[in-house]
């Protein structure tokens, strides 16, 4: 379904589409709240004919993502998971957290994805409690000399100085492998054998050292107050609907266990529930980058089920069964995922009606002339007027908004001051966003009357008279130390207003004004250290411009120059044996440079 001018509203599929085309626009056909919003924009409808059931899957897959029409459930491809990872490909294998989008790399054992990375450190700190594997990094694990105080603690076996053999470590690793696979008991197992050997032979502190682990590890399976008899490994999804607000909600089950849930919030879908729980399937489990559960449990059956299923497991070493049951311990999951849907719906809407009596109570004890839905906030960060950068953040409904954040290098003086900085800054800002109808309903500067001002007059030379500009600065020459509130100048007032500390207008002005302040900072330090390093290759022995470009062209970046392996350099022309041993001195002393 396509509206004026050609852009996709809604992509659909069906057995017979007439049938399918009058629950849209047949009066009564279809009692969702969002399908007059749809209907009414509609100009013209494409069709696509294939040959079954999959074929219409599948394409309706790709086009949904191609075309991510506002109608249609679509998961954004940018999501970053977390997850836990076994370095087993190295010799002296350690826990990582880690982040990626996709698949992961292929270069060891990854456990997740976690729901967040408040559990995932968690599981991490209890790992590193039980299994006295490394925690160092590979460069300090190369130069150590001597063990660490985590030895002492017996938190490591320091492999690094042999004080272990290479069966002993791998004996742990495997250890923390099968705890990580859910295994608690086969690891109980191994462990009270270990430590009754250690006992019959009198090695009492080894002994002891493990009935301490035992009992962590029997403490952590006692918190675990879900945990399926079956364990076998299962998702069981839910919706809870109200007006145009959808949930979905999945439960994660592995070993047996409830190891998480995640929610996804979708606004005005168009999708019935056993669409959207298509949708669901195929964009989700395409690419989590993960093995599937062994079965994924529904709250309705699905006509394509079997289909879903066959699409879902062509890459998988088994096949995922898609099922909704209708009895016994697997509905109870589902109703489960339900009452948690509902309830992150009510969180949801709680949540949204404080954020929402916030910004109107801004609007007026600020005197602002719109409601600030759309706020925006400019910091600016130097070192001696050295490489001067400054960032706009974003909020949107009183919520961080990644997607409309900005960061500027400044270009128009060498040795610039906050004033000009932050006049070049906004002038480049309003400009594009006049261009693009893209201006924000609350501009906020940090500091005081002075920098109000030069934003007024930008305002004012631009003819902008949407915005409303107020500035936050700290409050000057307290004397109730560890009590600091802040400032806000409005415009054509001359004294400042001061809030409650408890005020939650206040909290919500310092949150998006640390967040700005932190988003200047961040970038002007990668800056500086990226023109840092930029600058000592310059200082490498028998490095000139052009090998440094080679050098640079070559890796691409200097951070994949500073990972680079000596056979790495071998494989690019022009380089000496004199100049490979002064690139890895340089690699050396600047390996921890960047992040």
């Amino acid at each position: 379904m396509k509206k004026r001018g050609g852009d996709v509203l809604y992509i659909g599929k069906a057995n017979n589409v007439r049938q399918r085309l009058r629950q849209y626009f047949v009066p009564g056909g279809d009692g969702r709240f969002m399908i007059p919003f749809l209907v009414s924009k509609v100009e013209e409808i494409d069709a696509i004919v294939v040959t079954s059931e999959k074929e219409a899957l599948l394409l309706e897959n790709t086009l949904i993502k191609q075309h991510q029409p506002p109608y249609n459930v679509l998961l954004k491809d940018d999501k970053s998971y977390i997850a836990l990872k076994i370095t087993n490909k190295q010799r002296w294998p350690s826990i990582q957290l880690v982040r990626y989008k996709g698949k992961p790399k292929p270069d060891g054992l990854y456990f997740g994805p976690y729901t967040g990375a408040g559990a995932a450190r968690q599981t991490m700190d209890l790992l590193h409690r039980l299994f006295p594997l490394r925690q160092c990094s590979d460069q300090e694990l190369a130069r150590r000399t001597r063990p660490c105080i985590l030895y002492d603690m017996k938190r490591c076996i320091a492999p690094c100085v042999n004080k272990c053999t290479k069966e002993e470590y791998d004996h742990h690793v495997e250890r923390t492998i099968k705890f990580l696979r859910g295994q608690d008991k086969e690891v109980l197992k191994d462990l009270y054998q270990e430590m009754d050997s250690y006992a019959d032979a009198l090695e009492f502190e080894k002994a002891g050292m493990l009935l301490k682990t035992i009992r962590q590890i029997e403490k952590t399976i006692e918190t675990q107050n879900v945990d399926k008899p079956l364990g076998v490994d299962s998702d069981a999804l839910a919706i809870f609907r109200q007006a145009e607000e959808v949930i979905l909600s999945q439960m994660i089950f592995r070993g047996g266990k409830l190891v998480g849930s995640r929610n996804f919030n979708f606004t005005k879908i168009a999708q019935d529930d056993q669409e959207i729980l298509e949708s669901f399937l195929l964009q989700h489990y395409e690419k989590a980058g993960q093995p599937f559960p062994a079965e994924i449990l529904l709250p309705i059956p699905l006509s394509d089920a079997e289909v879903i299923a066959d699409i879902l497991s062509a890459n998988q070493p088994r096949k995922v069964y898609i099922f909704s049951p209708q009895r016994g311990e697997k509905k109870s999951l589902v109703e489960m995922a339900y009452l948690n849907a509902e309830a992150a719906f009510k969180r949801e809407k709680d949540t949204q009606a404080i954020r929402e009596k916030t910004l109107l109570e801004m609007q007026e004890r600020l005197h602002l002339s719109h409601y600030p839905r759309y706020i925006e906030c400019l910091d600016n960060s130097n070192l001696a007027g050295t490489n001067p950068v400054a960032s706009i953040v974003s909020f949107t409904d009183g919520q961080k908004d990644g997607s409309r954040y900005r960061k500027y290098k400044i270009k128009t003086t060498e040795s610039p001051d906050d004033y000009l900085t932050m006049r070049e800054v906004l002038m480049r800002r309003c400009k594009r966003g006049k261009e693009e109808n893209n201006l924000p309903d609350l501009l906020i500067v940090d500091g005081g009357k002075g920098h109000l001002n030069v934003a007024l007059k930008v305002m004012a030379e631009l003819n902008i008279i949407s915005i409303d500009v107020i500035g936050v600065a700290k409050e000057q020459s307290r004397h109730d130390k560890g009590l600091s509130s802040e400032q806000i100048f409005l415009p054509n007032i001359k004294d400042p207003i001061l809030l409650k500390r408890t005020s939650p207008i206040l909290f919500l002005l310092q949150q998006i004004r640390d967040e700005a302040h932190r988003s200047a900072i961040t970038f002007h330090r990668k800056r500086r250290s990226k023109k840092t390093l930029r600058s000592s290759i310059d200082d490498v022995p028998g490095i000139g411009p052009a090998k440094r470009l080679s050098l640079l062209r070559h890796f691409g970046s200097l951070k994949k120059l500073l990972q680079a392996k000596p056979e790495d350099l071998e494989q690019l022309k022009g380089l000496s044996q004199k100049n490979r041993e002064a690139i890895l001195t340089f690699i050396k002393h600047h390996s921890f440079s960047l992040e």
